[in-house]
């Protein structure tokens, strides 16, 4: 049988603001009390998983949940910067409507190539995938033929993900993450991942 490395990569709670397009970012924004909710709900689910080990944004969105999972095992939760969401920069805090109105120009060229434009003083989405894989894949050579927690964002996720099922950063907004969703990944020495759970 070939060695398998489980990945339980979960998306952070509902966060305060949640019902305006906003781009959030790095910026520390709350957990709502559904956000909270979601956390503990997925601690049940999750209650009868042998769980190895934790990792997390370090953002408190991701670590005030991440806590709340590693409670049911014993564990504390390990922050890693690589698994923040793409940085938007002099962008982070306004809304879509706010954006699209004082730079028009931008907004409208972000539109039209939102893999490859970078927002001033953010990243884009090949910046957010040099980061970000290399910080996962670290995780998974350290816990070979175990099973793995890993908090992250909405748009890191779906980088995994699309790296996982080997489609292309143009493919991002094909898949959703709803907030505290369960996606699981299993990650075969073979080099050959299979996503077996999607947006739960």
């Amino acid at each position: 049988m070939i060695t398998k490395t489980r990945i339980y990569l979960i998306r952070h709670g509902e966060i305060e603001g949640s019902g305006v397009f906003r781009y959030n970012g790095q910026a520390d924004v709350q957990l709502t009390a559904q956000g909270l909710h979601q956390y503990h709900l997925l601690a049940d689910r999750l209650a009868d998983k042998r769980i190895a080990a934790c990792y997390t944004s370090d953002l408190s969105r991701c670590v005030q949940g991440a806590r709340i999972l590693c409670a049911r095992w014993g564990l504390q939760p390990v922050l890693k910067k690589e698994l923040r969401e793409l940085s938007f920069g002099a962008w982070e805090g306004l809304t879509w409507d706010e954006l699209a109105e004082r730079y028009p120009e931008e907004w409208q060229a972000r539109m039209n190539d939102f893999v490859g434009y970078r927002v001033p003083g953010g990243e884009n989405l090949h910046d957010l995938q040099s980061r970000l894989l290399p910080a996962l894949g670290r995780i998974i050579g350290g816990h070979q033929g175990e099973d793995v927690l890993v908090v992250g964002h909405g748009g890191g996720n779906r980088v995994i993900l699309l790296s996982a099922l080997g489609a292309p950063l143009s493919s991002m907004f094909r898949i959703e993450q709803d907030y505290g969703c369960l996606n699981i990944i299993d990650y075969y020495a073979d080099g050959n991942p299979v996503v077996t759970l999607l947006n739960g």
